[in-house]
């Protein structure tokens, strides 16, 4: 199977002074072989690239990678890049995937793409069902890969053949560079060709792909006189003298398409090849490009030239009737114009499943486009924008054809460019959204459209320049008789475009003074919802106490039947969390906020608010409701495409609630694949600061302080504060780091900062917050006092929440800094209320606590006790810092560490299941433990063990265990 690259008119030739590049093909060829001879191996993709000025050969070389390719029986994809199609958003991609595709009934491409159809649908040339669907540019590059990957399982081995890259649309570039790295895993060889000197400049994925790849590009020198001489000869006769093979070599420059093209014109004069032809070999070599070209044109008459100008603005591939209309031929003289120019070699056969016309080579359409009038050039575009939107063609075929032509007011012009715009946004190509909405805006719209369409502009620019978006934004709020929904959307998304350039103060004062003006009650509300958004992630917020009172008070009046209504309800339950109101009060307004369900993906609210909600659950002691509001939201955004700075957003998170837990290695790998993502995704510095904090702690958490503090330099972290409010908060984050490292003076200063802007905005949680934690550990030897101040103050607060975990945690330090016989009843307490929480770590810490105090003591055997139970525990959680500690504390006690009781599982046994169950209906310890006949310690600990596995506490028991029940099923 082979489709798309034209076959060149030099196939026959042998290929001269190349070798090193074919034996480059063989090898890379050889590679993608199942067998070496009968024994089976693994095959071996690669890339290859050959560069070089034009007509050195690039495309020969790619043929010749075609005909070897296609004698062992692969299969072929190819595409090239286009002089005047460079802004068609996915023009190769579509070339390479499209005629695969169209052999597939529509039933057939449904069930190959399954859920990737409505995402890469508009990027491939599909029309999409879902058309309110708008994808990122990662989401696409992600289902792009996905197909290309399937395409090549199911047509193994694949040689995929890409010419004049130097002219292909940058989205094309982009997933090409993304995707590439992995064809080492997969039977696919990817042979590319380009001019090095005429790449875009922004096309730096690219470039850095060819050149730092095991494969060096090929760069293609300019043939030898030899070389020249040979192909003179070989078209003219053995009899051609040196010195006049030698002057051509002069005059094509060693270039080997002109060195062709001359010595064909040679031999179609009968020129022998003596110095007397001298002259005449000159004229036929002045004609095969530049002005030449352009005399030999015009001698085959107007008809023709006008058919080839029309042939160039179209771009290649070409219809001959599309051609000849916009030449104003009838079929007879399209038909005799290009016979000519085939005759002539200006135009070949397309090697295309539609079939056409094409120019033989791209340095003919260049000279050729180039010399049409300016004027008749802009007739022609405009021609066939007109011609394309006639036949009912992709709106973004015509618009690449208005971008050049002068802006006259049409209103059907803008009509066009506003839906390109829109089908560039479905395929996530925000760039060429953005290029056709700009030229639009000059038409100049309808002044009734003006404010819609510098909305969607504004939205083609979010991603790729916020700070235009703001622009566009501001000066559409200046339109009159702007409609309330469509002002509302243009409010929302300017506030967002500010909140994402560290302008939160800016966003606030937007939603709030929208909110004062508007006199709708819903939109109005939803202003209401987004100011108190944008102020709660305010770090400088002045008067975040003013803020709650008023966000009570509102809350307080809603029933939460609308989604407005539920936004407020659950910025509401996300406000108590911070306060540390108590956890009853923060899980009442959360489940009533989710009651009527919230979307992460409604492009006029974000996906913060529902964040924060699914978040608190966490903070409340049910780690495992967080992760399914979390896998539901990431299954939402995954559906509509949103793979950029969402999933990285949702990665993190979700390993913070696996941190937690406890699960410190899964923790670590979910931040990491989110800090990756959001290293992919343009402007993601947010998710970035997420994701960074959380991966510092679970790295402190596994014990690795240098690693830890490697990522910290790496990215600068501690350096610079945000103006947002980021969880972990960054600096309390960077505390724990300098207290691993012993620098107790420094964390003691930086957190001191931390607790008076968190006492300031009346934020009192130690569960979201615990900076009074790490300053009672940092002060505890120079300023003892103050320590167990700082921490008895934690506990309070943590009672005041109400959740065991943060109790326990704080207990634990209070433990720490008190000492003496009055921390043994203390750390006990810790372990009593971590037993009652998911938290394994932090229970692991405390029972490792524990059993130090109590050996300390002289209580050797309780102290053995809660040591290896100390380190099962921190076995399990991956800590290998503190299950270090706890074996060098039970080696000091002269006790020898035993082998694990328990294997790491989730699944809960016969016990645990009864044990919860009647716990979950109601029964006291006493009444579980004479069924169970266990001690009540006995059930405590089975209880613990049933938190820790089903993620949640009492309180959530009954709600996880008919989940739990449910995913049995």
């Amino acid at each position: 199977m082979a489709h798309g690259l034209r076959q060149p008119i030099t196939e026959h030739r042998p290929l001269l002074e190349r070798d090193e590049e074919l034996q480059a093909i063989d090898d890379a060829l050889a590679a993608l072989r199942d067998t070496v001879d009968g024994v089976p191996r693994v095959p071996r993709g690669g890339l290859l690239a050959f560069t070089g000025e034009a007509g050195l050969g690039k495309t020969t070389l790619i043929a010749a990678a075609r005909a070897r390719a296609a004698a062992l029986g692969f299969t072929v994809f190819s595409g090239k890049g286009g002089e005047n199609e460079r802004g068609m958003a996915f023009r190769v991609v579509r070339q390479i995937m499209q005629p695969v595709l169209a052999r597939m009934s529509e039933t057939e491409r449904r069930d190959f793409l399954g859920s990737w159809y409505d995402i890469v649908g508009a990027a491939i040339g599909l029309e999409a069902t879902d058309t309110a669907r708008m994808p990122d540019p990662t989401g696409v590059r992600d289902g792009l890969d996905w197909v290309m990957t399937r395409l090549t399982m199911l047509n193994s081995p694949v040689v995929l053949l890409l010419d004049d890259l130097h002219w292909a649309d940058a989205e094309s570039l982009d997933w090409l560079a993304s995707f590439a790295p992995r064809v080492a895993d997969l039977p696919l060889l990817i042979v590319v060709g380009y001019r090095p000197d005429e790449l875009p400049s922004d096309a730096t994925s690219f470039r850095t792909l060819v050149e730092r790849h095991e494969q060096r590009p090929h760069l293609l020198s300019p043939l030898g006189e030899a070389g020249v001489a040979r192909i003179i000869r070989d078209e003219v006769g053995e009899e051609a003298e040196d010195e006049f093979c030698g002057e051509c070599w002069t005059v094509t420059g060693g270039s080997p398409f002109e060195a062709v093209e001359l010595a064909i014109r040679l031999r179609e004069r009968k020129v022998r090849g003596t110095q007397d032809e001298l002259p005449v070999m000159r004229d036929l070599a002045a004609a095969v490009k530049g002005p030449g070209l352009i005399e030999r044109l015009k001698r085959l008459g107007p008809g023709t030239i006008r058919f080839a100008w029309a042939g160039a603005v179209l771009g290649g591939p070409f219809s001959p009737e599309v051609a000849a209309d916009l030449a104003v031929l009838g079929s007879e003289e399209a038909v005799e114009a290009a016979e000519k120019l085939r005759a002539r070699r200006i135009l070949a056969d397309a090697d295309e499943p539609a079939g056409g016309l094409e120019f033989v080579h791209p340095q003919i359409a260049t000279t050729i486009y180039r010399d049409i009038p300016a004027g008749l050039r802009v007739g022609m575009h405009n021609a066939a924008a007109h011609a394309a939107q006639a036949v009912g063609a992709d709106p973004t075929v015509a618009a690449r054809h208005l971008l050049e032509v002068p802006c006259d007011g049409r209103p059907e012009a803008v009509a066009c460019l506003r839906a390109a715009g829109r089908e560039y946004l479905r395929a996530g190509a925000p760039e060429a959204a953005r290029r056709v909405l700009a030229r639009a805006l000059r038409e100049p719209p309808p002044a009734k459209d003006r404010a819609a369409l510098l909305h969607e502009l504004a939205c083609s620019t979010f991603l790729i320049e916020p700070t235009a978006t703001v622009s566009h934004l501001r000066e559409a709020l200046t339109e009159p008789g702007i409609d309330p929904d469509l002002r509302a959307s243009i409010v929302y998304r300017l506030t967002q475009a500010l909140a994402h350039t560290d302008r939160l103060t800016e966003a606030a004062t937007v939603a709030a003074d929208e909110a004062r003006r508007a006199t709708n009650a819903r939109v109005k509300l939803r202003m209401q919802a987004d100011h108190f958004v944008w102020s709660a992630f305010r770090a400088d917020e002045p008067d975040s106490s003013a803020r709650s009172r008023r966000l009570a008070r509102l809350a307080d009046k809603l029933p939460g039947r609308g989604l407005e209504e539920r936004y407020i309800l659950g910025l509401r339950a996300w406000d108590a969390l911070v306060r540390g109101e108590p956890r009853r009060t923060t899980l009442g307004y959360a489940e009533e906020a989710l009651r009527g369900g919230m979307s992460w993906t409604d492009e006029n609210r974000g996906f913060e608010v529902p964040a924060a909600v699914a978040l608190l659950f966490m903070y409340c002691d049910q780690p495992r409701r967080a992760e399914e509001l979390f896998a539901e939201g990431m299954a939402e955004c995954e559906h509509m495409g949103w793979r950029g700075s969402h999933l990285a957003q949702g990665q993190t998170l979700l390993g913070y609630i696996r941190y937690r837990r406890g699960c410190l290695p899964e923790a670590e790998e979910l931040v990491r694949a989110g800090l990756h993502t959001a290293e992919r995704v343009e402007g993601a510095v947010p998710a970035q600061w997420f994701a960074i904090g959380i991966l510092i702690q679970t790295l402190l958490a596994r014990g690795r302080v240098v690693a830890a503090r490697r990522l910290a330099d790496s990215y600068h972290y501690g350096d610079v504060v945000p103006n947002a409010v980021i969880f972990p908060d960054p600096r309390t984050v960077y505390a724990d780091l300098l207290l691993a490292e012993g620098r107790l003076a420094q964390a003691a200063r930086l957190l001191s900062d931390v607790g008076d802007w968190l006492d300031a905005r009346d934020w009192h949680n130690p569960a979201w917050c615990p900076w009074q934690l790490g300053l009672a550990s940092a002060l505890a030897r120079t300023a003892p006092d103050e320590a167990v101040r700082h921490a008895q103050d934690a506990v309070k607060r943590a009672r005041d929440f109400g959740a065991a975990s943060a109790i326990g945690q704080a207990l634990h330090v209070q433990a720490e800094v008190t000492g003496g016989q009055a921390a043994l009843d203390l750390h006990t307490q810790a372990v009593d209320h971590l037993e009652r929480s998911p938290a394994a770590y932090e229970l692991a810490r405390a029972l490792v606590g524990h059993g130090v105090a109590l050996a300390r003591s002289g209580r050797l055997h309780d102290a053995a006790d809660r040591l290896y139970q100390g380190l099962e525990g921190a076995v399990h959680c991956g800590a290998e810092g503190l299950a270090a500690r706890a074996r060098r504390e039970l080696s000091a006690a002269g006790l020898r560490p035993l082998p694990l009781r328990y294997a790491q599982t989730d699944m809960l046994t016969a016990r645990e299941r009864r044990a919860a169950e009647m716990t979950a209906l109601g029964s006291p310890a006493s009444v579980v433990a004479k069924e169970l006949r266990l001690t009540e310690q006995g059930v405590r600990q089975l209880l613990s063990s049933v938190y820790r596995k089903l993620g949640t506490d009492a309180s959530g028991l009954a709600d996880a265990l008919a989940n739990r029940s449910r995913h049995e099923r």
